[in-house]
């Protein structure tokens, strides 16, 4: 794009895109990833009881992505469990996090300043991540959009999208919070880059890779130091989703739908009480006759065995 070129970002860019994670940026993205699971609540009665289920859910905080891209790929899910060395360096910054003496590692890296630098240097990770993801998926699906969008989420975001799994190796179960019922910022600008990176991928968008991956990474740099630096938690992208929900997704209101079934309710109510006023005098004319002959019937009974007696009355006064 010329426009890199007049503001001399060009070099800027195919310098980051040659930028090597490691060692720097993956031992932010491990300290920061472990530091989120001690702050879960209860993280640290698990690390107490069970030290084997809380590195074991570490791994999943800081390797779930490749675990879940690999699953999708129909690939081994201990794949990213296969390079000794980052283990060993997640491992050692687990241990420091939760076992240090006197806590000095969690004190110093929770330190507000320390927390901002190693935050925005995961962030630059993530790049990597949604980048690698869409670029598996396209050497094996060349025309496959969705395959793509879905490989970089995941690679990118997946520590998030399993946190029920992981939260079941701490023997919690929370479906509520899962992933795709509430996403969280994380989830959705690694989203969002996983669409533009496909895009870029399959030629949709006409803009080369190191240009994107420097606009991509600088965008969720900013944003997210940003909301640490203003102690916000909400989305930047809340009013456009809030906007977008309201106009595609919201559907009939819960007021309109009461409303109806309540005048539905009301209306069968009303047919049934004018079914039950109905005068006696409408009924069919032989209904009246025949419920007199009927009274008639059953008082005949009577009035015989009274001339009987009467009868017999007579007929002993004759004979005396």
């Amino acid at each position: 794009m010329d426009l890199f070129r007049v503001l001399n970002l060009d070099e800027l860019s195919h310098g980051l895109a040659g930028l090597s994670m490691f060692p720097y940026f993956d031992t932010a993205h491990y300290t920061v990833s472990v530091m989120a699971l001690r702050e879960q609540p209860g993280a640290l009665e698990v690390a107490r009881r069970s030290p084997f289920a809380c590195w074991f859910s570490s791994m999943l905080y800081c390797f779930g992505g490749g675990i879940l891209s690999g699953l999708m790929m129909a690939e081994a899910p201990i794949a990213p469990l296969s390079n000794s060395i980052n283990i060993l360096m997640a491992s050692v910054i687990w241990y420091l996090v939760f076992y240090c003496p006197q806590d000095m590692v969690y004190s110093c890296t929770a330190l507000f300043p320390v927390r901002l630098v190693l935050t925005g240097m995961k962030e630059v990770t993530r790049t990597w991540k949604v980048l690698g993801g869409v670029a598996e998926a396209h050497s094996k699906y060349k025309d496959g959009l969705l395959v793509m969008i879905a490989i970089g989420w995941a690679k990118g975001a997946g520590g998030g999208l399993i946190s029920n799994f992981e939260q079941l190796v701490r023997g919690v179960w929370k479906p509520e919070t899962n992933e795709l019922l509430k996403m969280t910022y994380p989830t959705k600008i690694t989203l969002i880059g996983a669409v533009l990176f496909a895009l870029q991928q399959t030629q949709y968008l006409a803009i080369q890779k190191h240009h994107l991956m420097l606009l991509y990474t600088v965008f969720t740099v900013v944003n997210k130091t940003s909301m640490m630096l203003t102690g916000s938690s909400s989305s930047p992208f809340a009013p456009i989703e809030s906007v977008v929900h309201r106009t595609f997704f919201a559907g009939p209101s819960p007021s309109f739908t009461s409303e109806t079934k309540t005048s539905v309710v009301k209306k069968g109510t009303g047919e049934s009480l004018n079914r039950a006023a109905v005068p006696e005098t409408s009924k069919a004319p032989g209904s009246s006759s025949k419920t007199a002959a009927h009274n008639r019937g059953k008082g005949s009974p009577k009035k015989a065995k009274v001339q009987s007696e009467s009868t017999e009355t007579e007929s002993c006064k004759k004979s005396d």
